[in-house]
Parts: C-alpha cells; structure tokens; sequence
C-alpha cells in the first residue's frame, strides 16, 4: 500500500493508524499546490479531488478520504483493535466520532488555512472550535480514549486534528482532559514515528 500524504496535514491520521496496524506500506509526499507526487506524478490522476489523504491498495484501487480509510486499514488487522466489527453498535459510534471530528472540528479549522478567509469566518470558526472541544472534553473525562481503553483510529484523527491548535495560537488550558489525551496519544511508539517519518519531531 502507498499512503499520499503531506506532512502535519490531515493524512498524519491514516499514517498513524499504519504504523498501528504493522502493515507493510509506504508514504509519497504530494505537493498540493502544484498538485504533484515527490516521484513526479499528476496527483489529479491518482485523487482527481486534489487533497490528501488518498491510500493506494496493492490492486491498484484507490481509497480517498481519512475516516474511510483508517477504517479500511483497522478492518485489515482486527485483532489490532483499531476499529470495533462492522454491523455493532460500537463501530456506529465510532463513525460517530469520525464524523464529528470531520465536520465539526477539522472543518472549523479550514479558515485559518485559507487565506481568503475574512475576520469574521475565523471568529465564527474559533467559537465553534471551542464549543465542540468543551463538548470533547466532558466525553474523555474518565476515559483515556474516545471509546474507552482500546485506542481507535477516532483517537489517531482528534489528535491529528488537535495539533492544529498551536498554529492559530489557541489556548487549549480550559480542557485538561484532552491535553491529558493528547500528550497521552503522543507518547504512541506509533505516533512517534509517524510524527519523525514526517519531520515534525
């Protein structure tokens, strides 16, 4: 498998949930602004959406979008635990998580990486931003991951999402439980070397 990444973007996600998985596998580089692969490839011709992440599979197919694929990935390796089994009300709530972390939390993110962005859609993005990681907090209070003691790949896209933080300088004090969950995240063998893999430690 080949993962198209950028590094720090939303496809360090998948690239965790790979090193959990033990996987064998492989990341290029794609430059989205000039949308092309490290190797010299149109990316348009691999993902004719134009982001990352995009998991190419040993047959050739190609599966775009983060929660799709860290969920393809679990379901590779089940006794990894990364993902409940399909059809249990456990797997619902998973996506649940993925969904929220997608829409609500990376989504509110996206103006203060446009630079089209006026004043006002940050400010409307912010507050948003703090009411969904308050609501994140109370869900993690007396719990060390989004689904209980099993890390999931909901866990490896909050904290991918979460480190976004530092980069429009907020202030993430008023929610211990989800600093405690992010430098618990952090300290992952897995994360680790996704994060060096990366260049971002």
């Amino acid at each position: 498998m080949k993962l198209f990444m950028k590094a720090g973007s939303c496809s360090l996600a998948p690239h965790i949930v790979l090193k959990e998985s033990g996987l064998a596998f492989e990341t290029e580089a794609v430059d989205l602004k000039a949308k092309q692969t490290a190797s010299g490839s149109n990316y348009l011709d691999i993902n004719p959406k134009g982001y990352v992440p995009a998991l190419k599979l040993d047959s050739g197919e190609v599966l775009t979008e983060g929660p799709a694929i860290t969920q393809y990935i679990a379901d590779q390796v089940p006794q990894k635990r990364l993902a409940p089994a399909n059809g249990t009300i456990e797997r619902s709530r998973l996506q649940s998580w993925l969904t929220f972390i997608g829409t609500e939390l990376h989504k509110n993110f996206s103006p203060f990486f446009n630079p089209a962005a006026t004043q006002e859609w940050k400010d409307i993005a912010r507050a948003n931003l703090e009411r969904r990681f308050a609501y994140a907090d109370g869900q993690l209070a007396g719990r060390q991951f989004l689904m209980g003691d099993d890390f999931s790949v909901a866990d490896a896209y909050l904290f991918t999402v979460m480190r976004w933080a530092v980069y429009i300088k907020m202030d993430m004090a008023a929610w211990p439980n989800l600093l405690a969950f992010q430098a618990r995240v952090a300290g992952r063998p897995s994360v680790q070397s996704a994060m060096k893999d990366e260049g971002l430690i």
